[in-house]
């Protein structure tokens, strides 16, 4: 992050994800609030030109991804819920419309938005400009995952980590230190031992992507690198899923691109699909929800 200022790469999530609400059908993430929280002007150009922000073939993989791993997250919570759990925890939130999606329900729900000061402060003005209202169950908790404590902070904010619940830490590893990541995924692993858990995205180290993947990660790795927000960590999946045990986690499921294609993507007539690149994890008390919707 650039200090004192939101993130660059939130803005082209939500982007996206706006789009993928009006190219995509049917939609793998149903999301009204995805294009009022854009502004009336970007919400105007993306009505009359969906694809206005689309930079060729790459930006339709990267639409579904981001609407994949958004859906792959609150199909987690979904199903931990159903088994009692009452708070979900929305680390870099960006900018997340799940707590305006779902503001009130006849099962209670606890919510946290954690996230860089200047982008939650950059959200929030966006929320009051669209007229979109904050639910009194959630509670904004800003953090610098560099420099703060998540624990302190977090349960500082009301959080109960005697209560169990689920995580979703989305488009934000890959950006951190290794150190930091660990420390953080410690925590949740300590927090989730008895219920929920946590869903994350990551990306593969460059050196095991193909030729073409790798000129893909090169143009994507310059794009973010320029917008001042350069990728610094990526992960071996088998690896990864060992350091997860090891720091106490009973579950740890990578989610490779070929799994996400079959949960979220299969039978579609529009060849909407992942790429090769993007993996999901999960990590938790018990394995992930496999639920799909085509």
């Amino acid at each position: 992050m650039i200090p004192a200022q939101p993130s660059r790469t939130a803005w082209r999530v939500a982007l996206r994800r706006a789009a993928h609400q009006l190219l995509d059908r049917p939609a793998v993430l149903e999301d009204p609030i995805a294009l009022r929280i854009l502004g009336p002007e970007t919400a105007a150009t993306l009505q009359v030109t969906p694809d206005a922000f689309e930079q060729g073939r790459l930006s339709r993989y990267m639409r579904a991804f981001f609407a994949a791993r958004s859906r792959f997250a609150e199909d987690q919570l979904a199903a931990a819920r159903r088994n009692g759990v009452t708070q979900y925890v929305i680390l870099g939130a960006g900018l997340d419309t799940f707590a305006y999606r779902h503001p009130e329900t006849d099962r209670p729900l606890r919510m946290w938005e954690v996230d860089h000061p200047a982008t939650q402060a950059w959200k929030r003005d966006l929320l009051a400009d669209a007229g979109i209202p904050v639910p009194s169950n959630l509670t904004y908790v800003p953090v610098d995952f560099e420099h703060d404590t998540l624990p302190e902070q977090l349960e500082r904010a009301g959080f109960d980590r005697s209560s169990g619940a689920v995580f979703s830490w989305l488009g934000v590893v890959p950006y951190l230190t290794h150190a930091a990541i660990m420390t953080t995924l410690g925590y949740v692993a300590q927090v989730t031992a008895q219920d929920g858990g946590i869903a994350f995205d990551f990306g593969i180290p460059p050196d095991r992507l193909s030729g073409s993947q790798r000129a893909v990660f090169e143009a994507l790795a310059a794009r973010v690198r320029a917008a001042g927000e350069p990728w610094q960590t990526f992960y071996d999946p088998a690896i990864l899923e060992q350091d997860l045990r090891t720091l106490g986690f009973a579950v740890a499921e990578d989610v490779a691109p070929d799994t996400i294609n079959q949960l979220y993507f299969a039978g579609r007539g529009d060849g909407l699909a992942v790429g090769g690149m993007g993996h999901l994890m999960w990590a938790g008390a018990s394995p992930y929800a496999r639920t799909s919707r085509n």
